[in-house]
C-alpha cells in the first residue's frame, strides 16, 4: 500500500504528491481532483499506476491537440510525434481518442494534400503519390484521394508549361531541361511528350 502524506500546489495547474516513503510525484490538478487525492489517503500500487497513466494520457492528449491546432496530421505522423516523449501504451490510447473525436482522419487529410499537391503545386501523379506516402498515408487512401484528379492531367500540364516553362523551349538543351523538370514533378514521359509536341505546334518558333 502507498500512503499520501501531502498534496500541495506546485506550479500552475501542477500539484505535488508526497508519500510516506519520502517519494514525490507531480500530477495535473484535474487528475488530483478526479481521484480525490489528499493527505492520509492509502491506496494499492495498482491504483497509483492507473493514476499515473491517466496523468500521462492527459499530457499526451493535450500535446496532440496542440499540434493539431496548427495543421492536420496523418495517424502515423502524429503517432511519431508523440512516441518521442510517451510510451507505446499512452500513444495508442491517445490516438484511439483522436480517432474517436475525428481530429485525425487520414481520408480527409489525404484529400487536402491531394488538392494542394495537384491543384496548387501542379505535381503529377507520381510526385503527389510519393509526397503523400512520406506523410504516412497508406496506398489505398492515397489512390482514393488522387482518383479525383485522374482526368485533366493533360490540361494541367499544358497550363503549367505555358505559364512556367515555355521560355525554356528554345532548342534541344532547353527541351531536355524542361522534360527533366517535369519528370521531377511526377509526370509520365508519355504525357510530357504529348504536351510538349502540342505546345510546339501551337507556338512554333515564338
Amino acid at each position: 500500500m502507498l500512503k499520501i502524506t501531502g498534496v500541495s500546489k506546485y506550479k500552475g495547474s501542477t500539484y505535488m504528491i508526497e508519500f510516506e516513503e519520502g517519494e514525490t510525484a507531480f500530477l495535473n490538478y484535474e487528475v488530483v481532483s478526479a481521484y480525490g487525492l489528499r493527505a492520509g489517503l492509502d491506496m494499492p500500487e495498482s491504483a497509483w499506476e492507473k493514476i499515473v497513466f491517466d496523468n500521462e494520457f492527459r499530457k499526451a492528449r493535450e500535446r496532440a491537440l496542440y499540434l493539431l491546432d496548427y495543421r492536420d496530421y496523418s495517424y502515423v505522423e502524429l503517432y511519431k510525434k508523440l512516441e518521442k516523449n510517451y510510451s507505446e501504451e499512452i500513444c495508442d490510447a491517445v490516438m484511439d481518442k483522436m480517432l474517436e473525436l475525428g481530429t485525425v482522419n487520414d481520408r480527409r487529410y489525404a484529400q487536402g494534400l491531394a488538392r494542394t499537391y495537384v491543384e496548387v503545386r501542379k505535381y503529377g501523379y507520381y510526385r503527389a503519390y510519393q509526397q503523400m506516402r512520406q506523410k504516412g498515408l497508406t496506398k489505398p487512401i492515397i489512390e482514393e484521394a488522387l482518383e479525383e484528379y485522374s482526368e485533366g492531367t493533360y490540361e494541367r500540364l499544358y497550363e503549367l508549361v505555358e505559364r512556367k516553362y515555355l521560355r525554356y523551349l528554345d532548342g534541344e538543351k532547353g527541351d531536355i531541361k524542361v522534360k527533366n523538370a517535369l519528370v521531377r514533378l511526377g509526370y509520365s514521359y508519355d504525357i510530357i511528350k504529348e504536351v510538349l509536341a502540342d505546345i510546339k505546334q501551337e507556338y512554333g518558333d515564338e
